[in-house]
């Protein structure tokens, strides 16, 4: 008969790691609802009604805030090698920071190529521009979570 052992202080280090994760998880869920409503905050119209109304274009956008930020926040976890409290404030911070420099960006973009947000986002069918847009929140997330490396 083979008896299974588990090494001393698994049952610690388990209960450490479930509790981080979802730590890091409220955390992300969080900064998530943080970053769409300084979005909805900063673009013309409502958001979650545009999404509700099957606007296209306001789903990109949005789903598009919503990965910059995981890529953010995972970064930050990454960075943190290990060390809960330290990983949790640096993410926080980093995320708050991306929060703010992706919608600073993200207008700046939209104000030099001349696309009319509120139009877009409001358009019932897909039109080409949000890509830039999309593509603009993305590459600063990227960016910010790169930076934190």
């Amino acid at each position: 008969m083979t008896a299974l052992a588990l090494e001393s202080g698994y049952w610690n280090s388990l209960g450490h790691g479930v509790g981080a994760i979802a730590l890091y998880a409220l955390l992300g869920l969080a900064l998530m609802i943080v970053g769409f409503y300084a979005i909805d905050l900063t673009t013309p119209g409502k958001l979650g009604e545009l999404i509700r109304a099957g606007r296209p274009n306001a789903t990109v956008v949005t789903a598009a805030g919503m990965l910059s930020m995981a890529f953010i926040v995972v970064l930050a976890i990454y960075a943190s090698s290990g060390r809960l409290a330290e990983g949790l404030i640096a993410a926080a911070v980093y995320g708050l920071v991306g929060i703010f420099a992706q919608v600073l960006s993200v207008r700046v973009i939209e104000r030099v190529t001349r696309i009319d947000i509120g139009a877009v986002l409001d358009s019932p069918g897909f039109v080409p521009e949000v890509l830039v847009v999309a593509a603009a929140h993305f590459a600063v997330g990227m960016v910010v979570a790169f930076a934190i490396l």
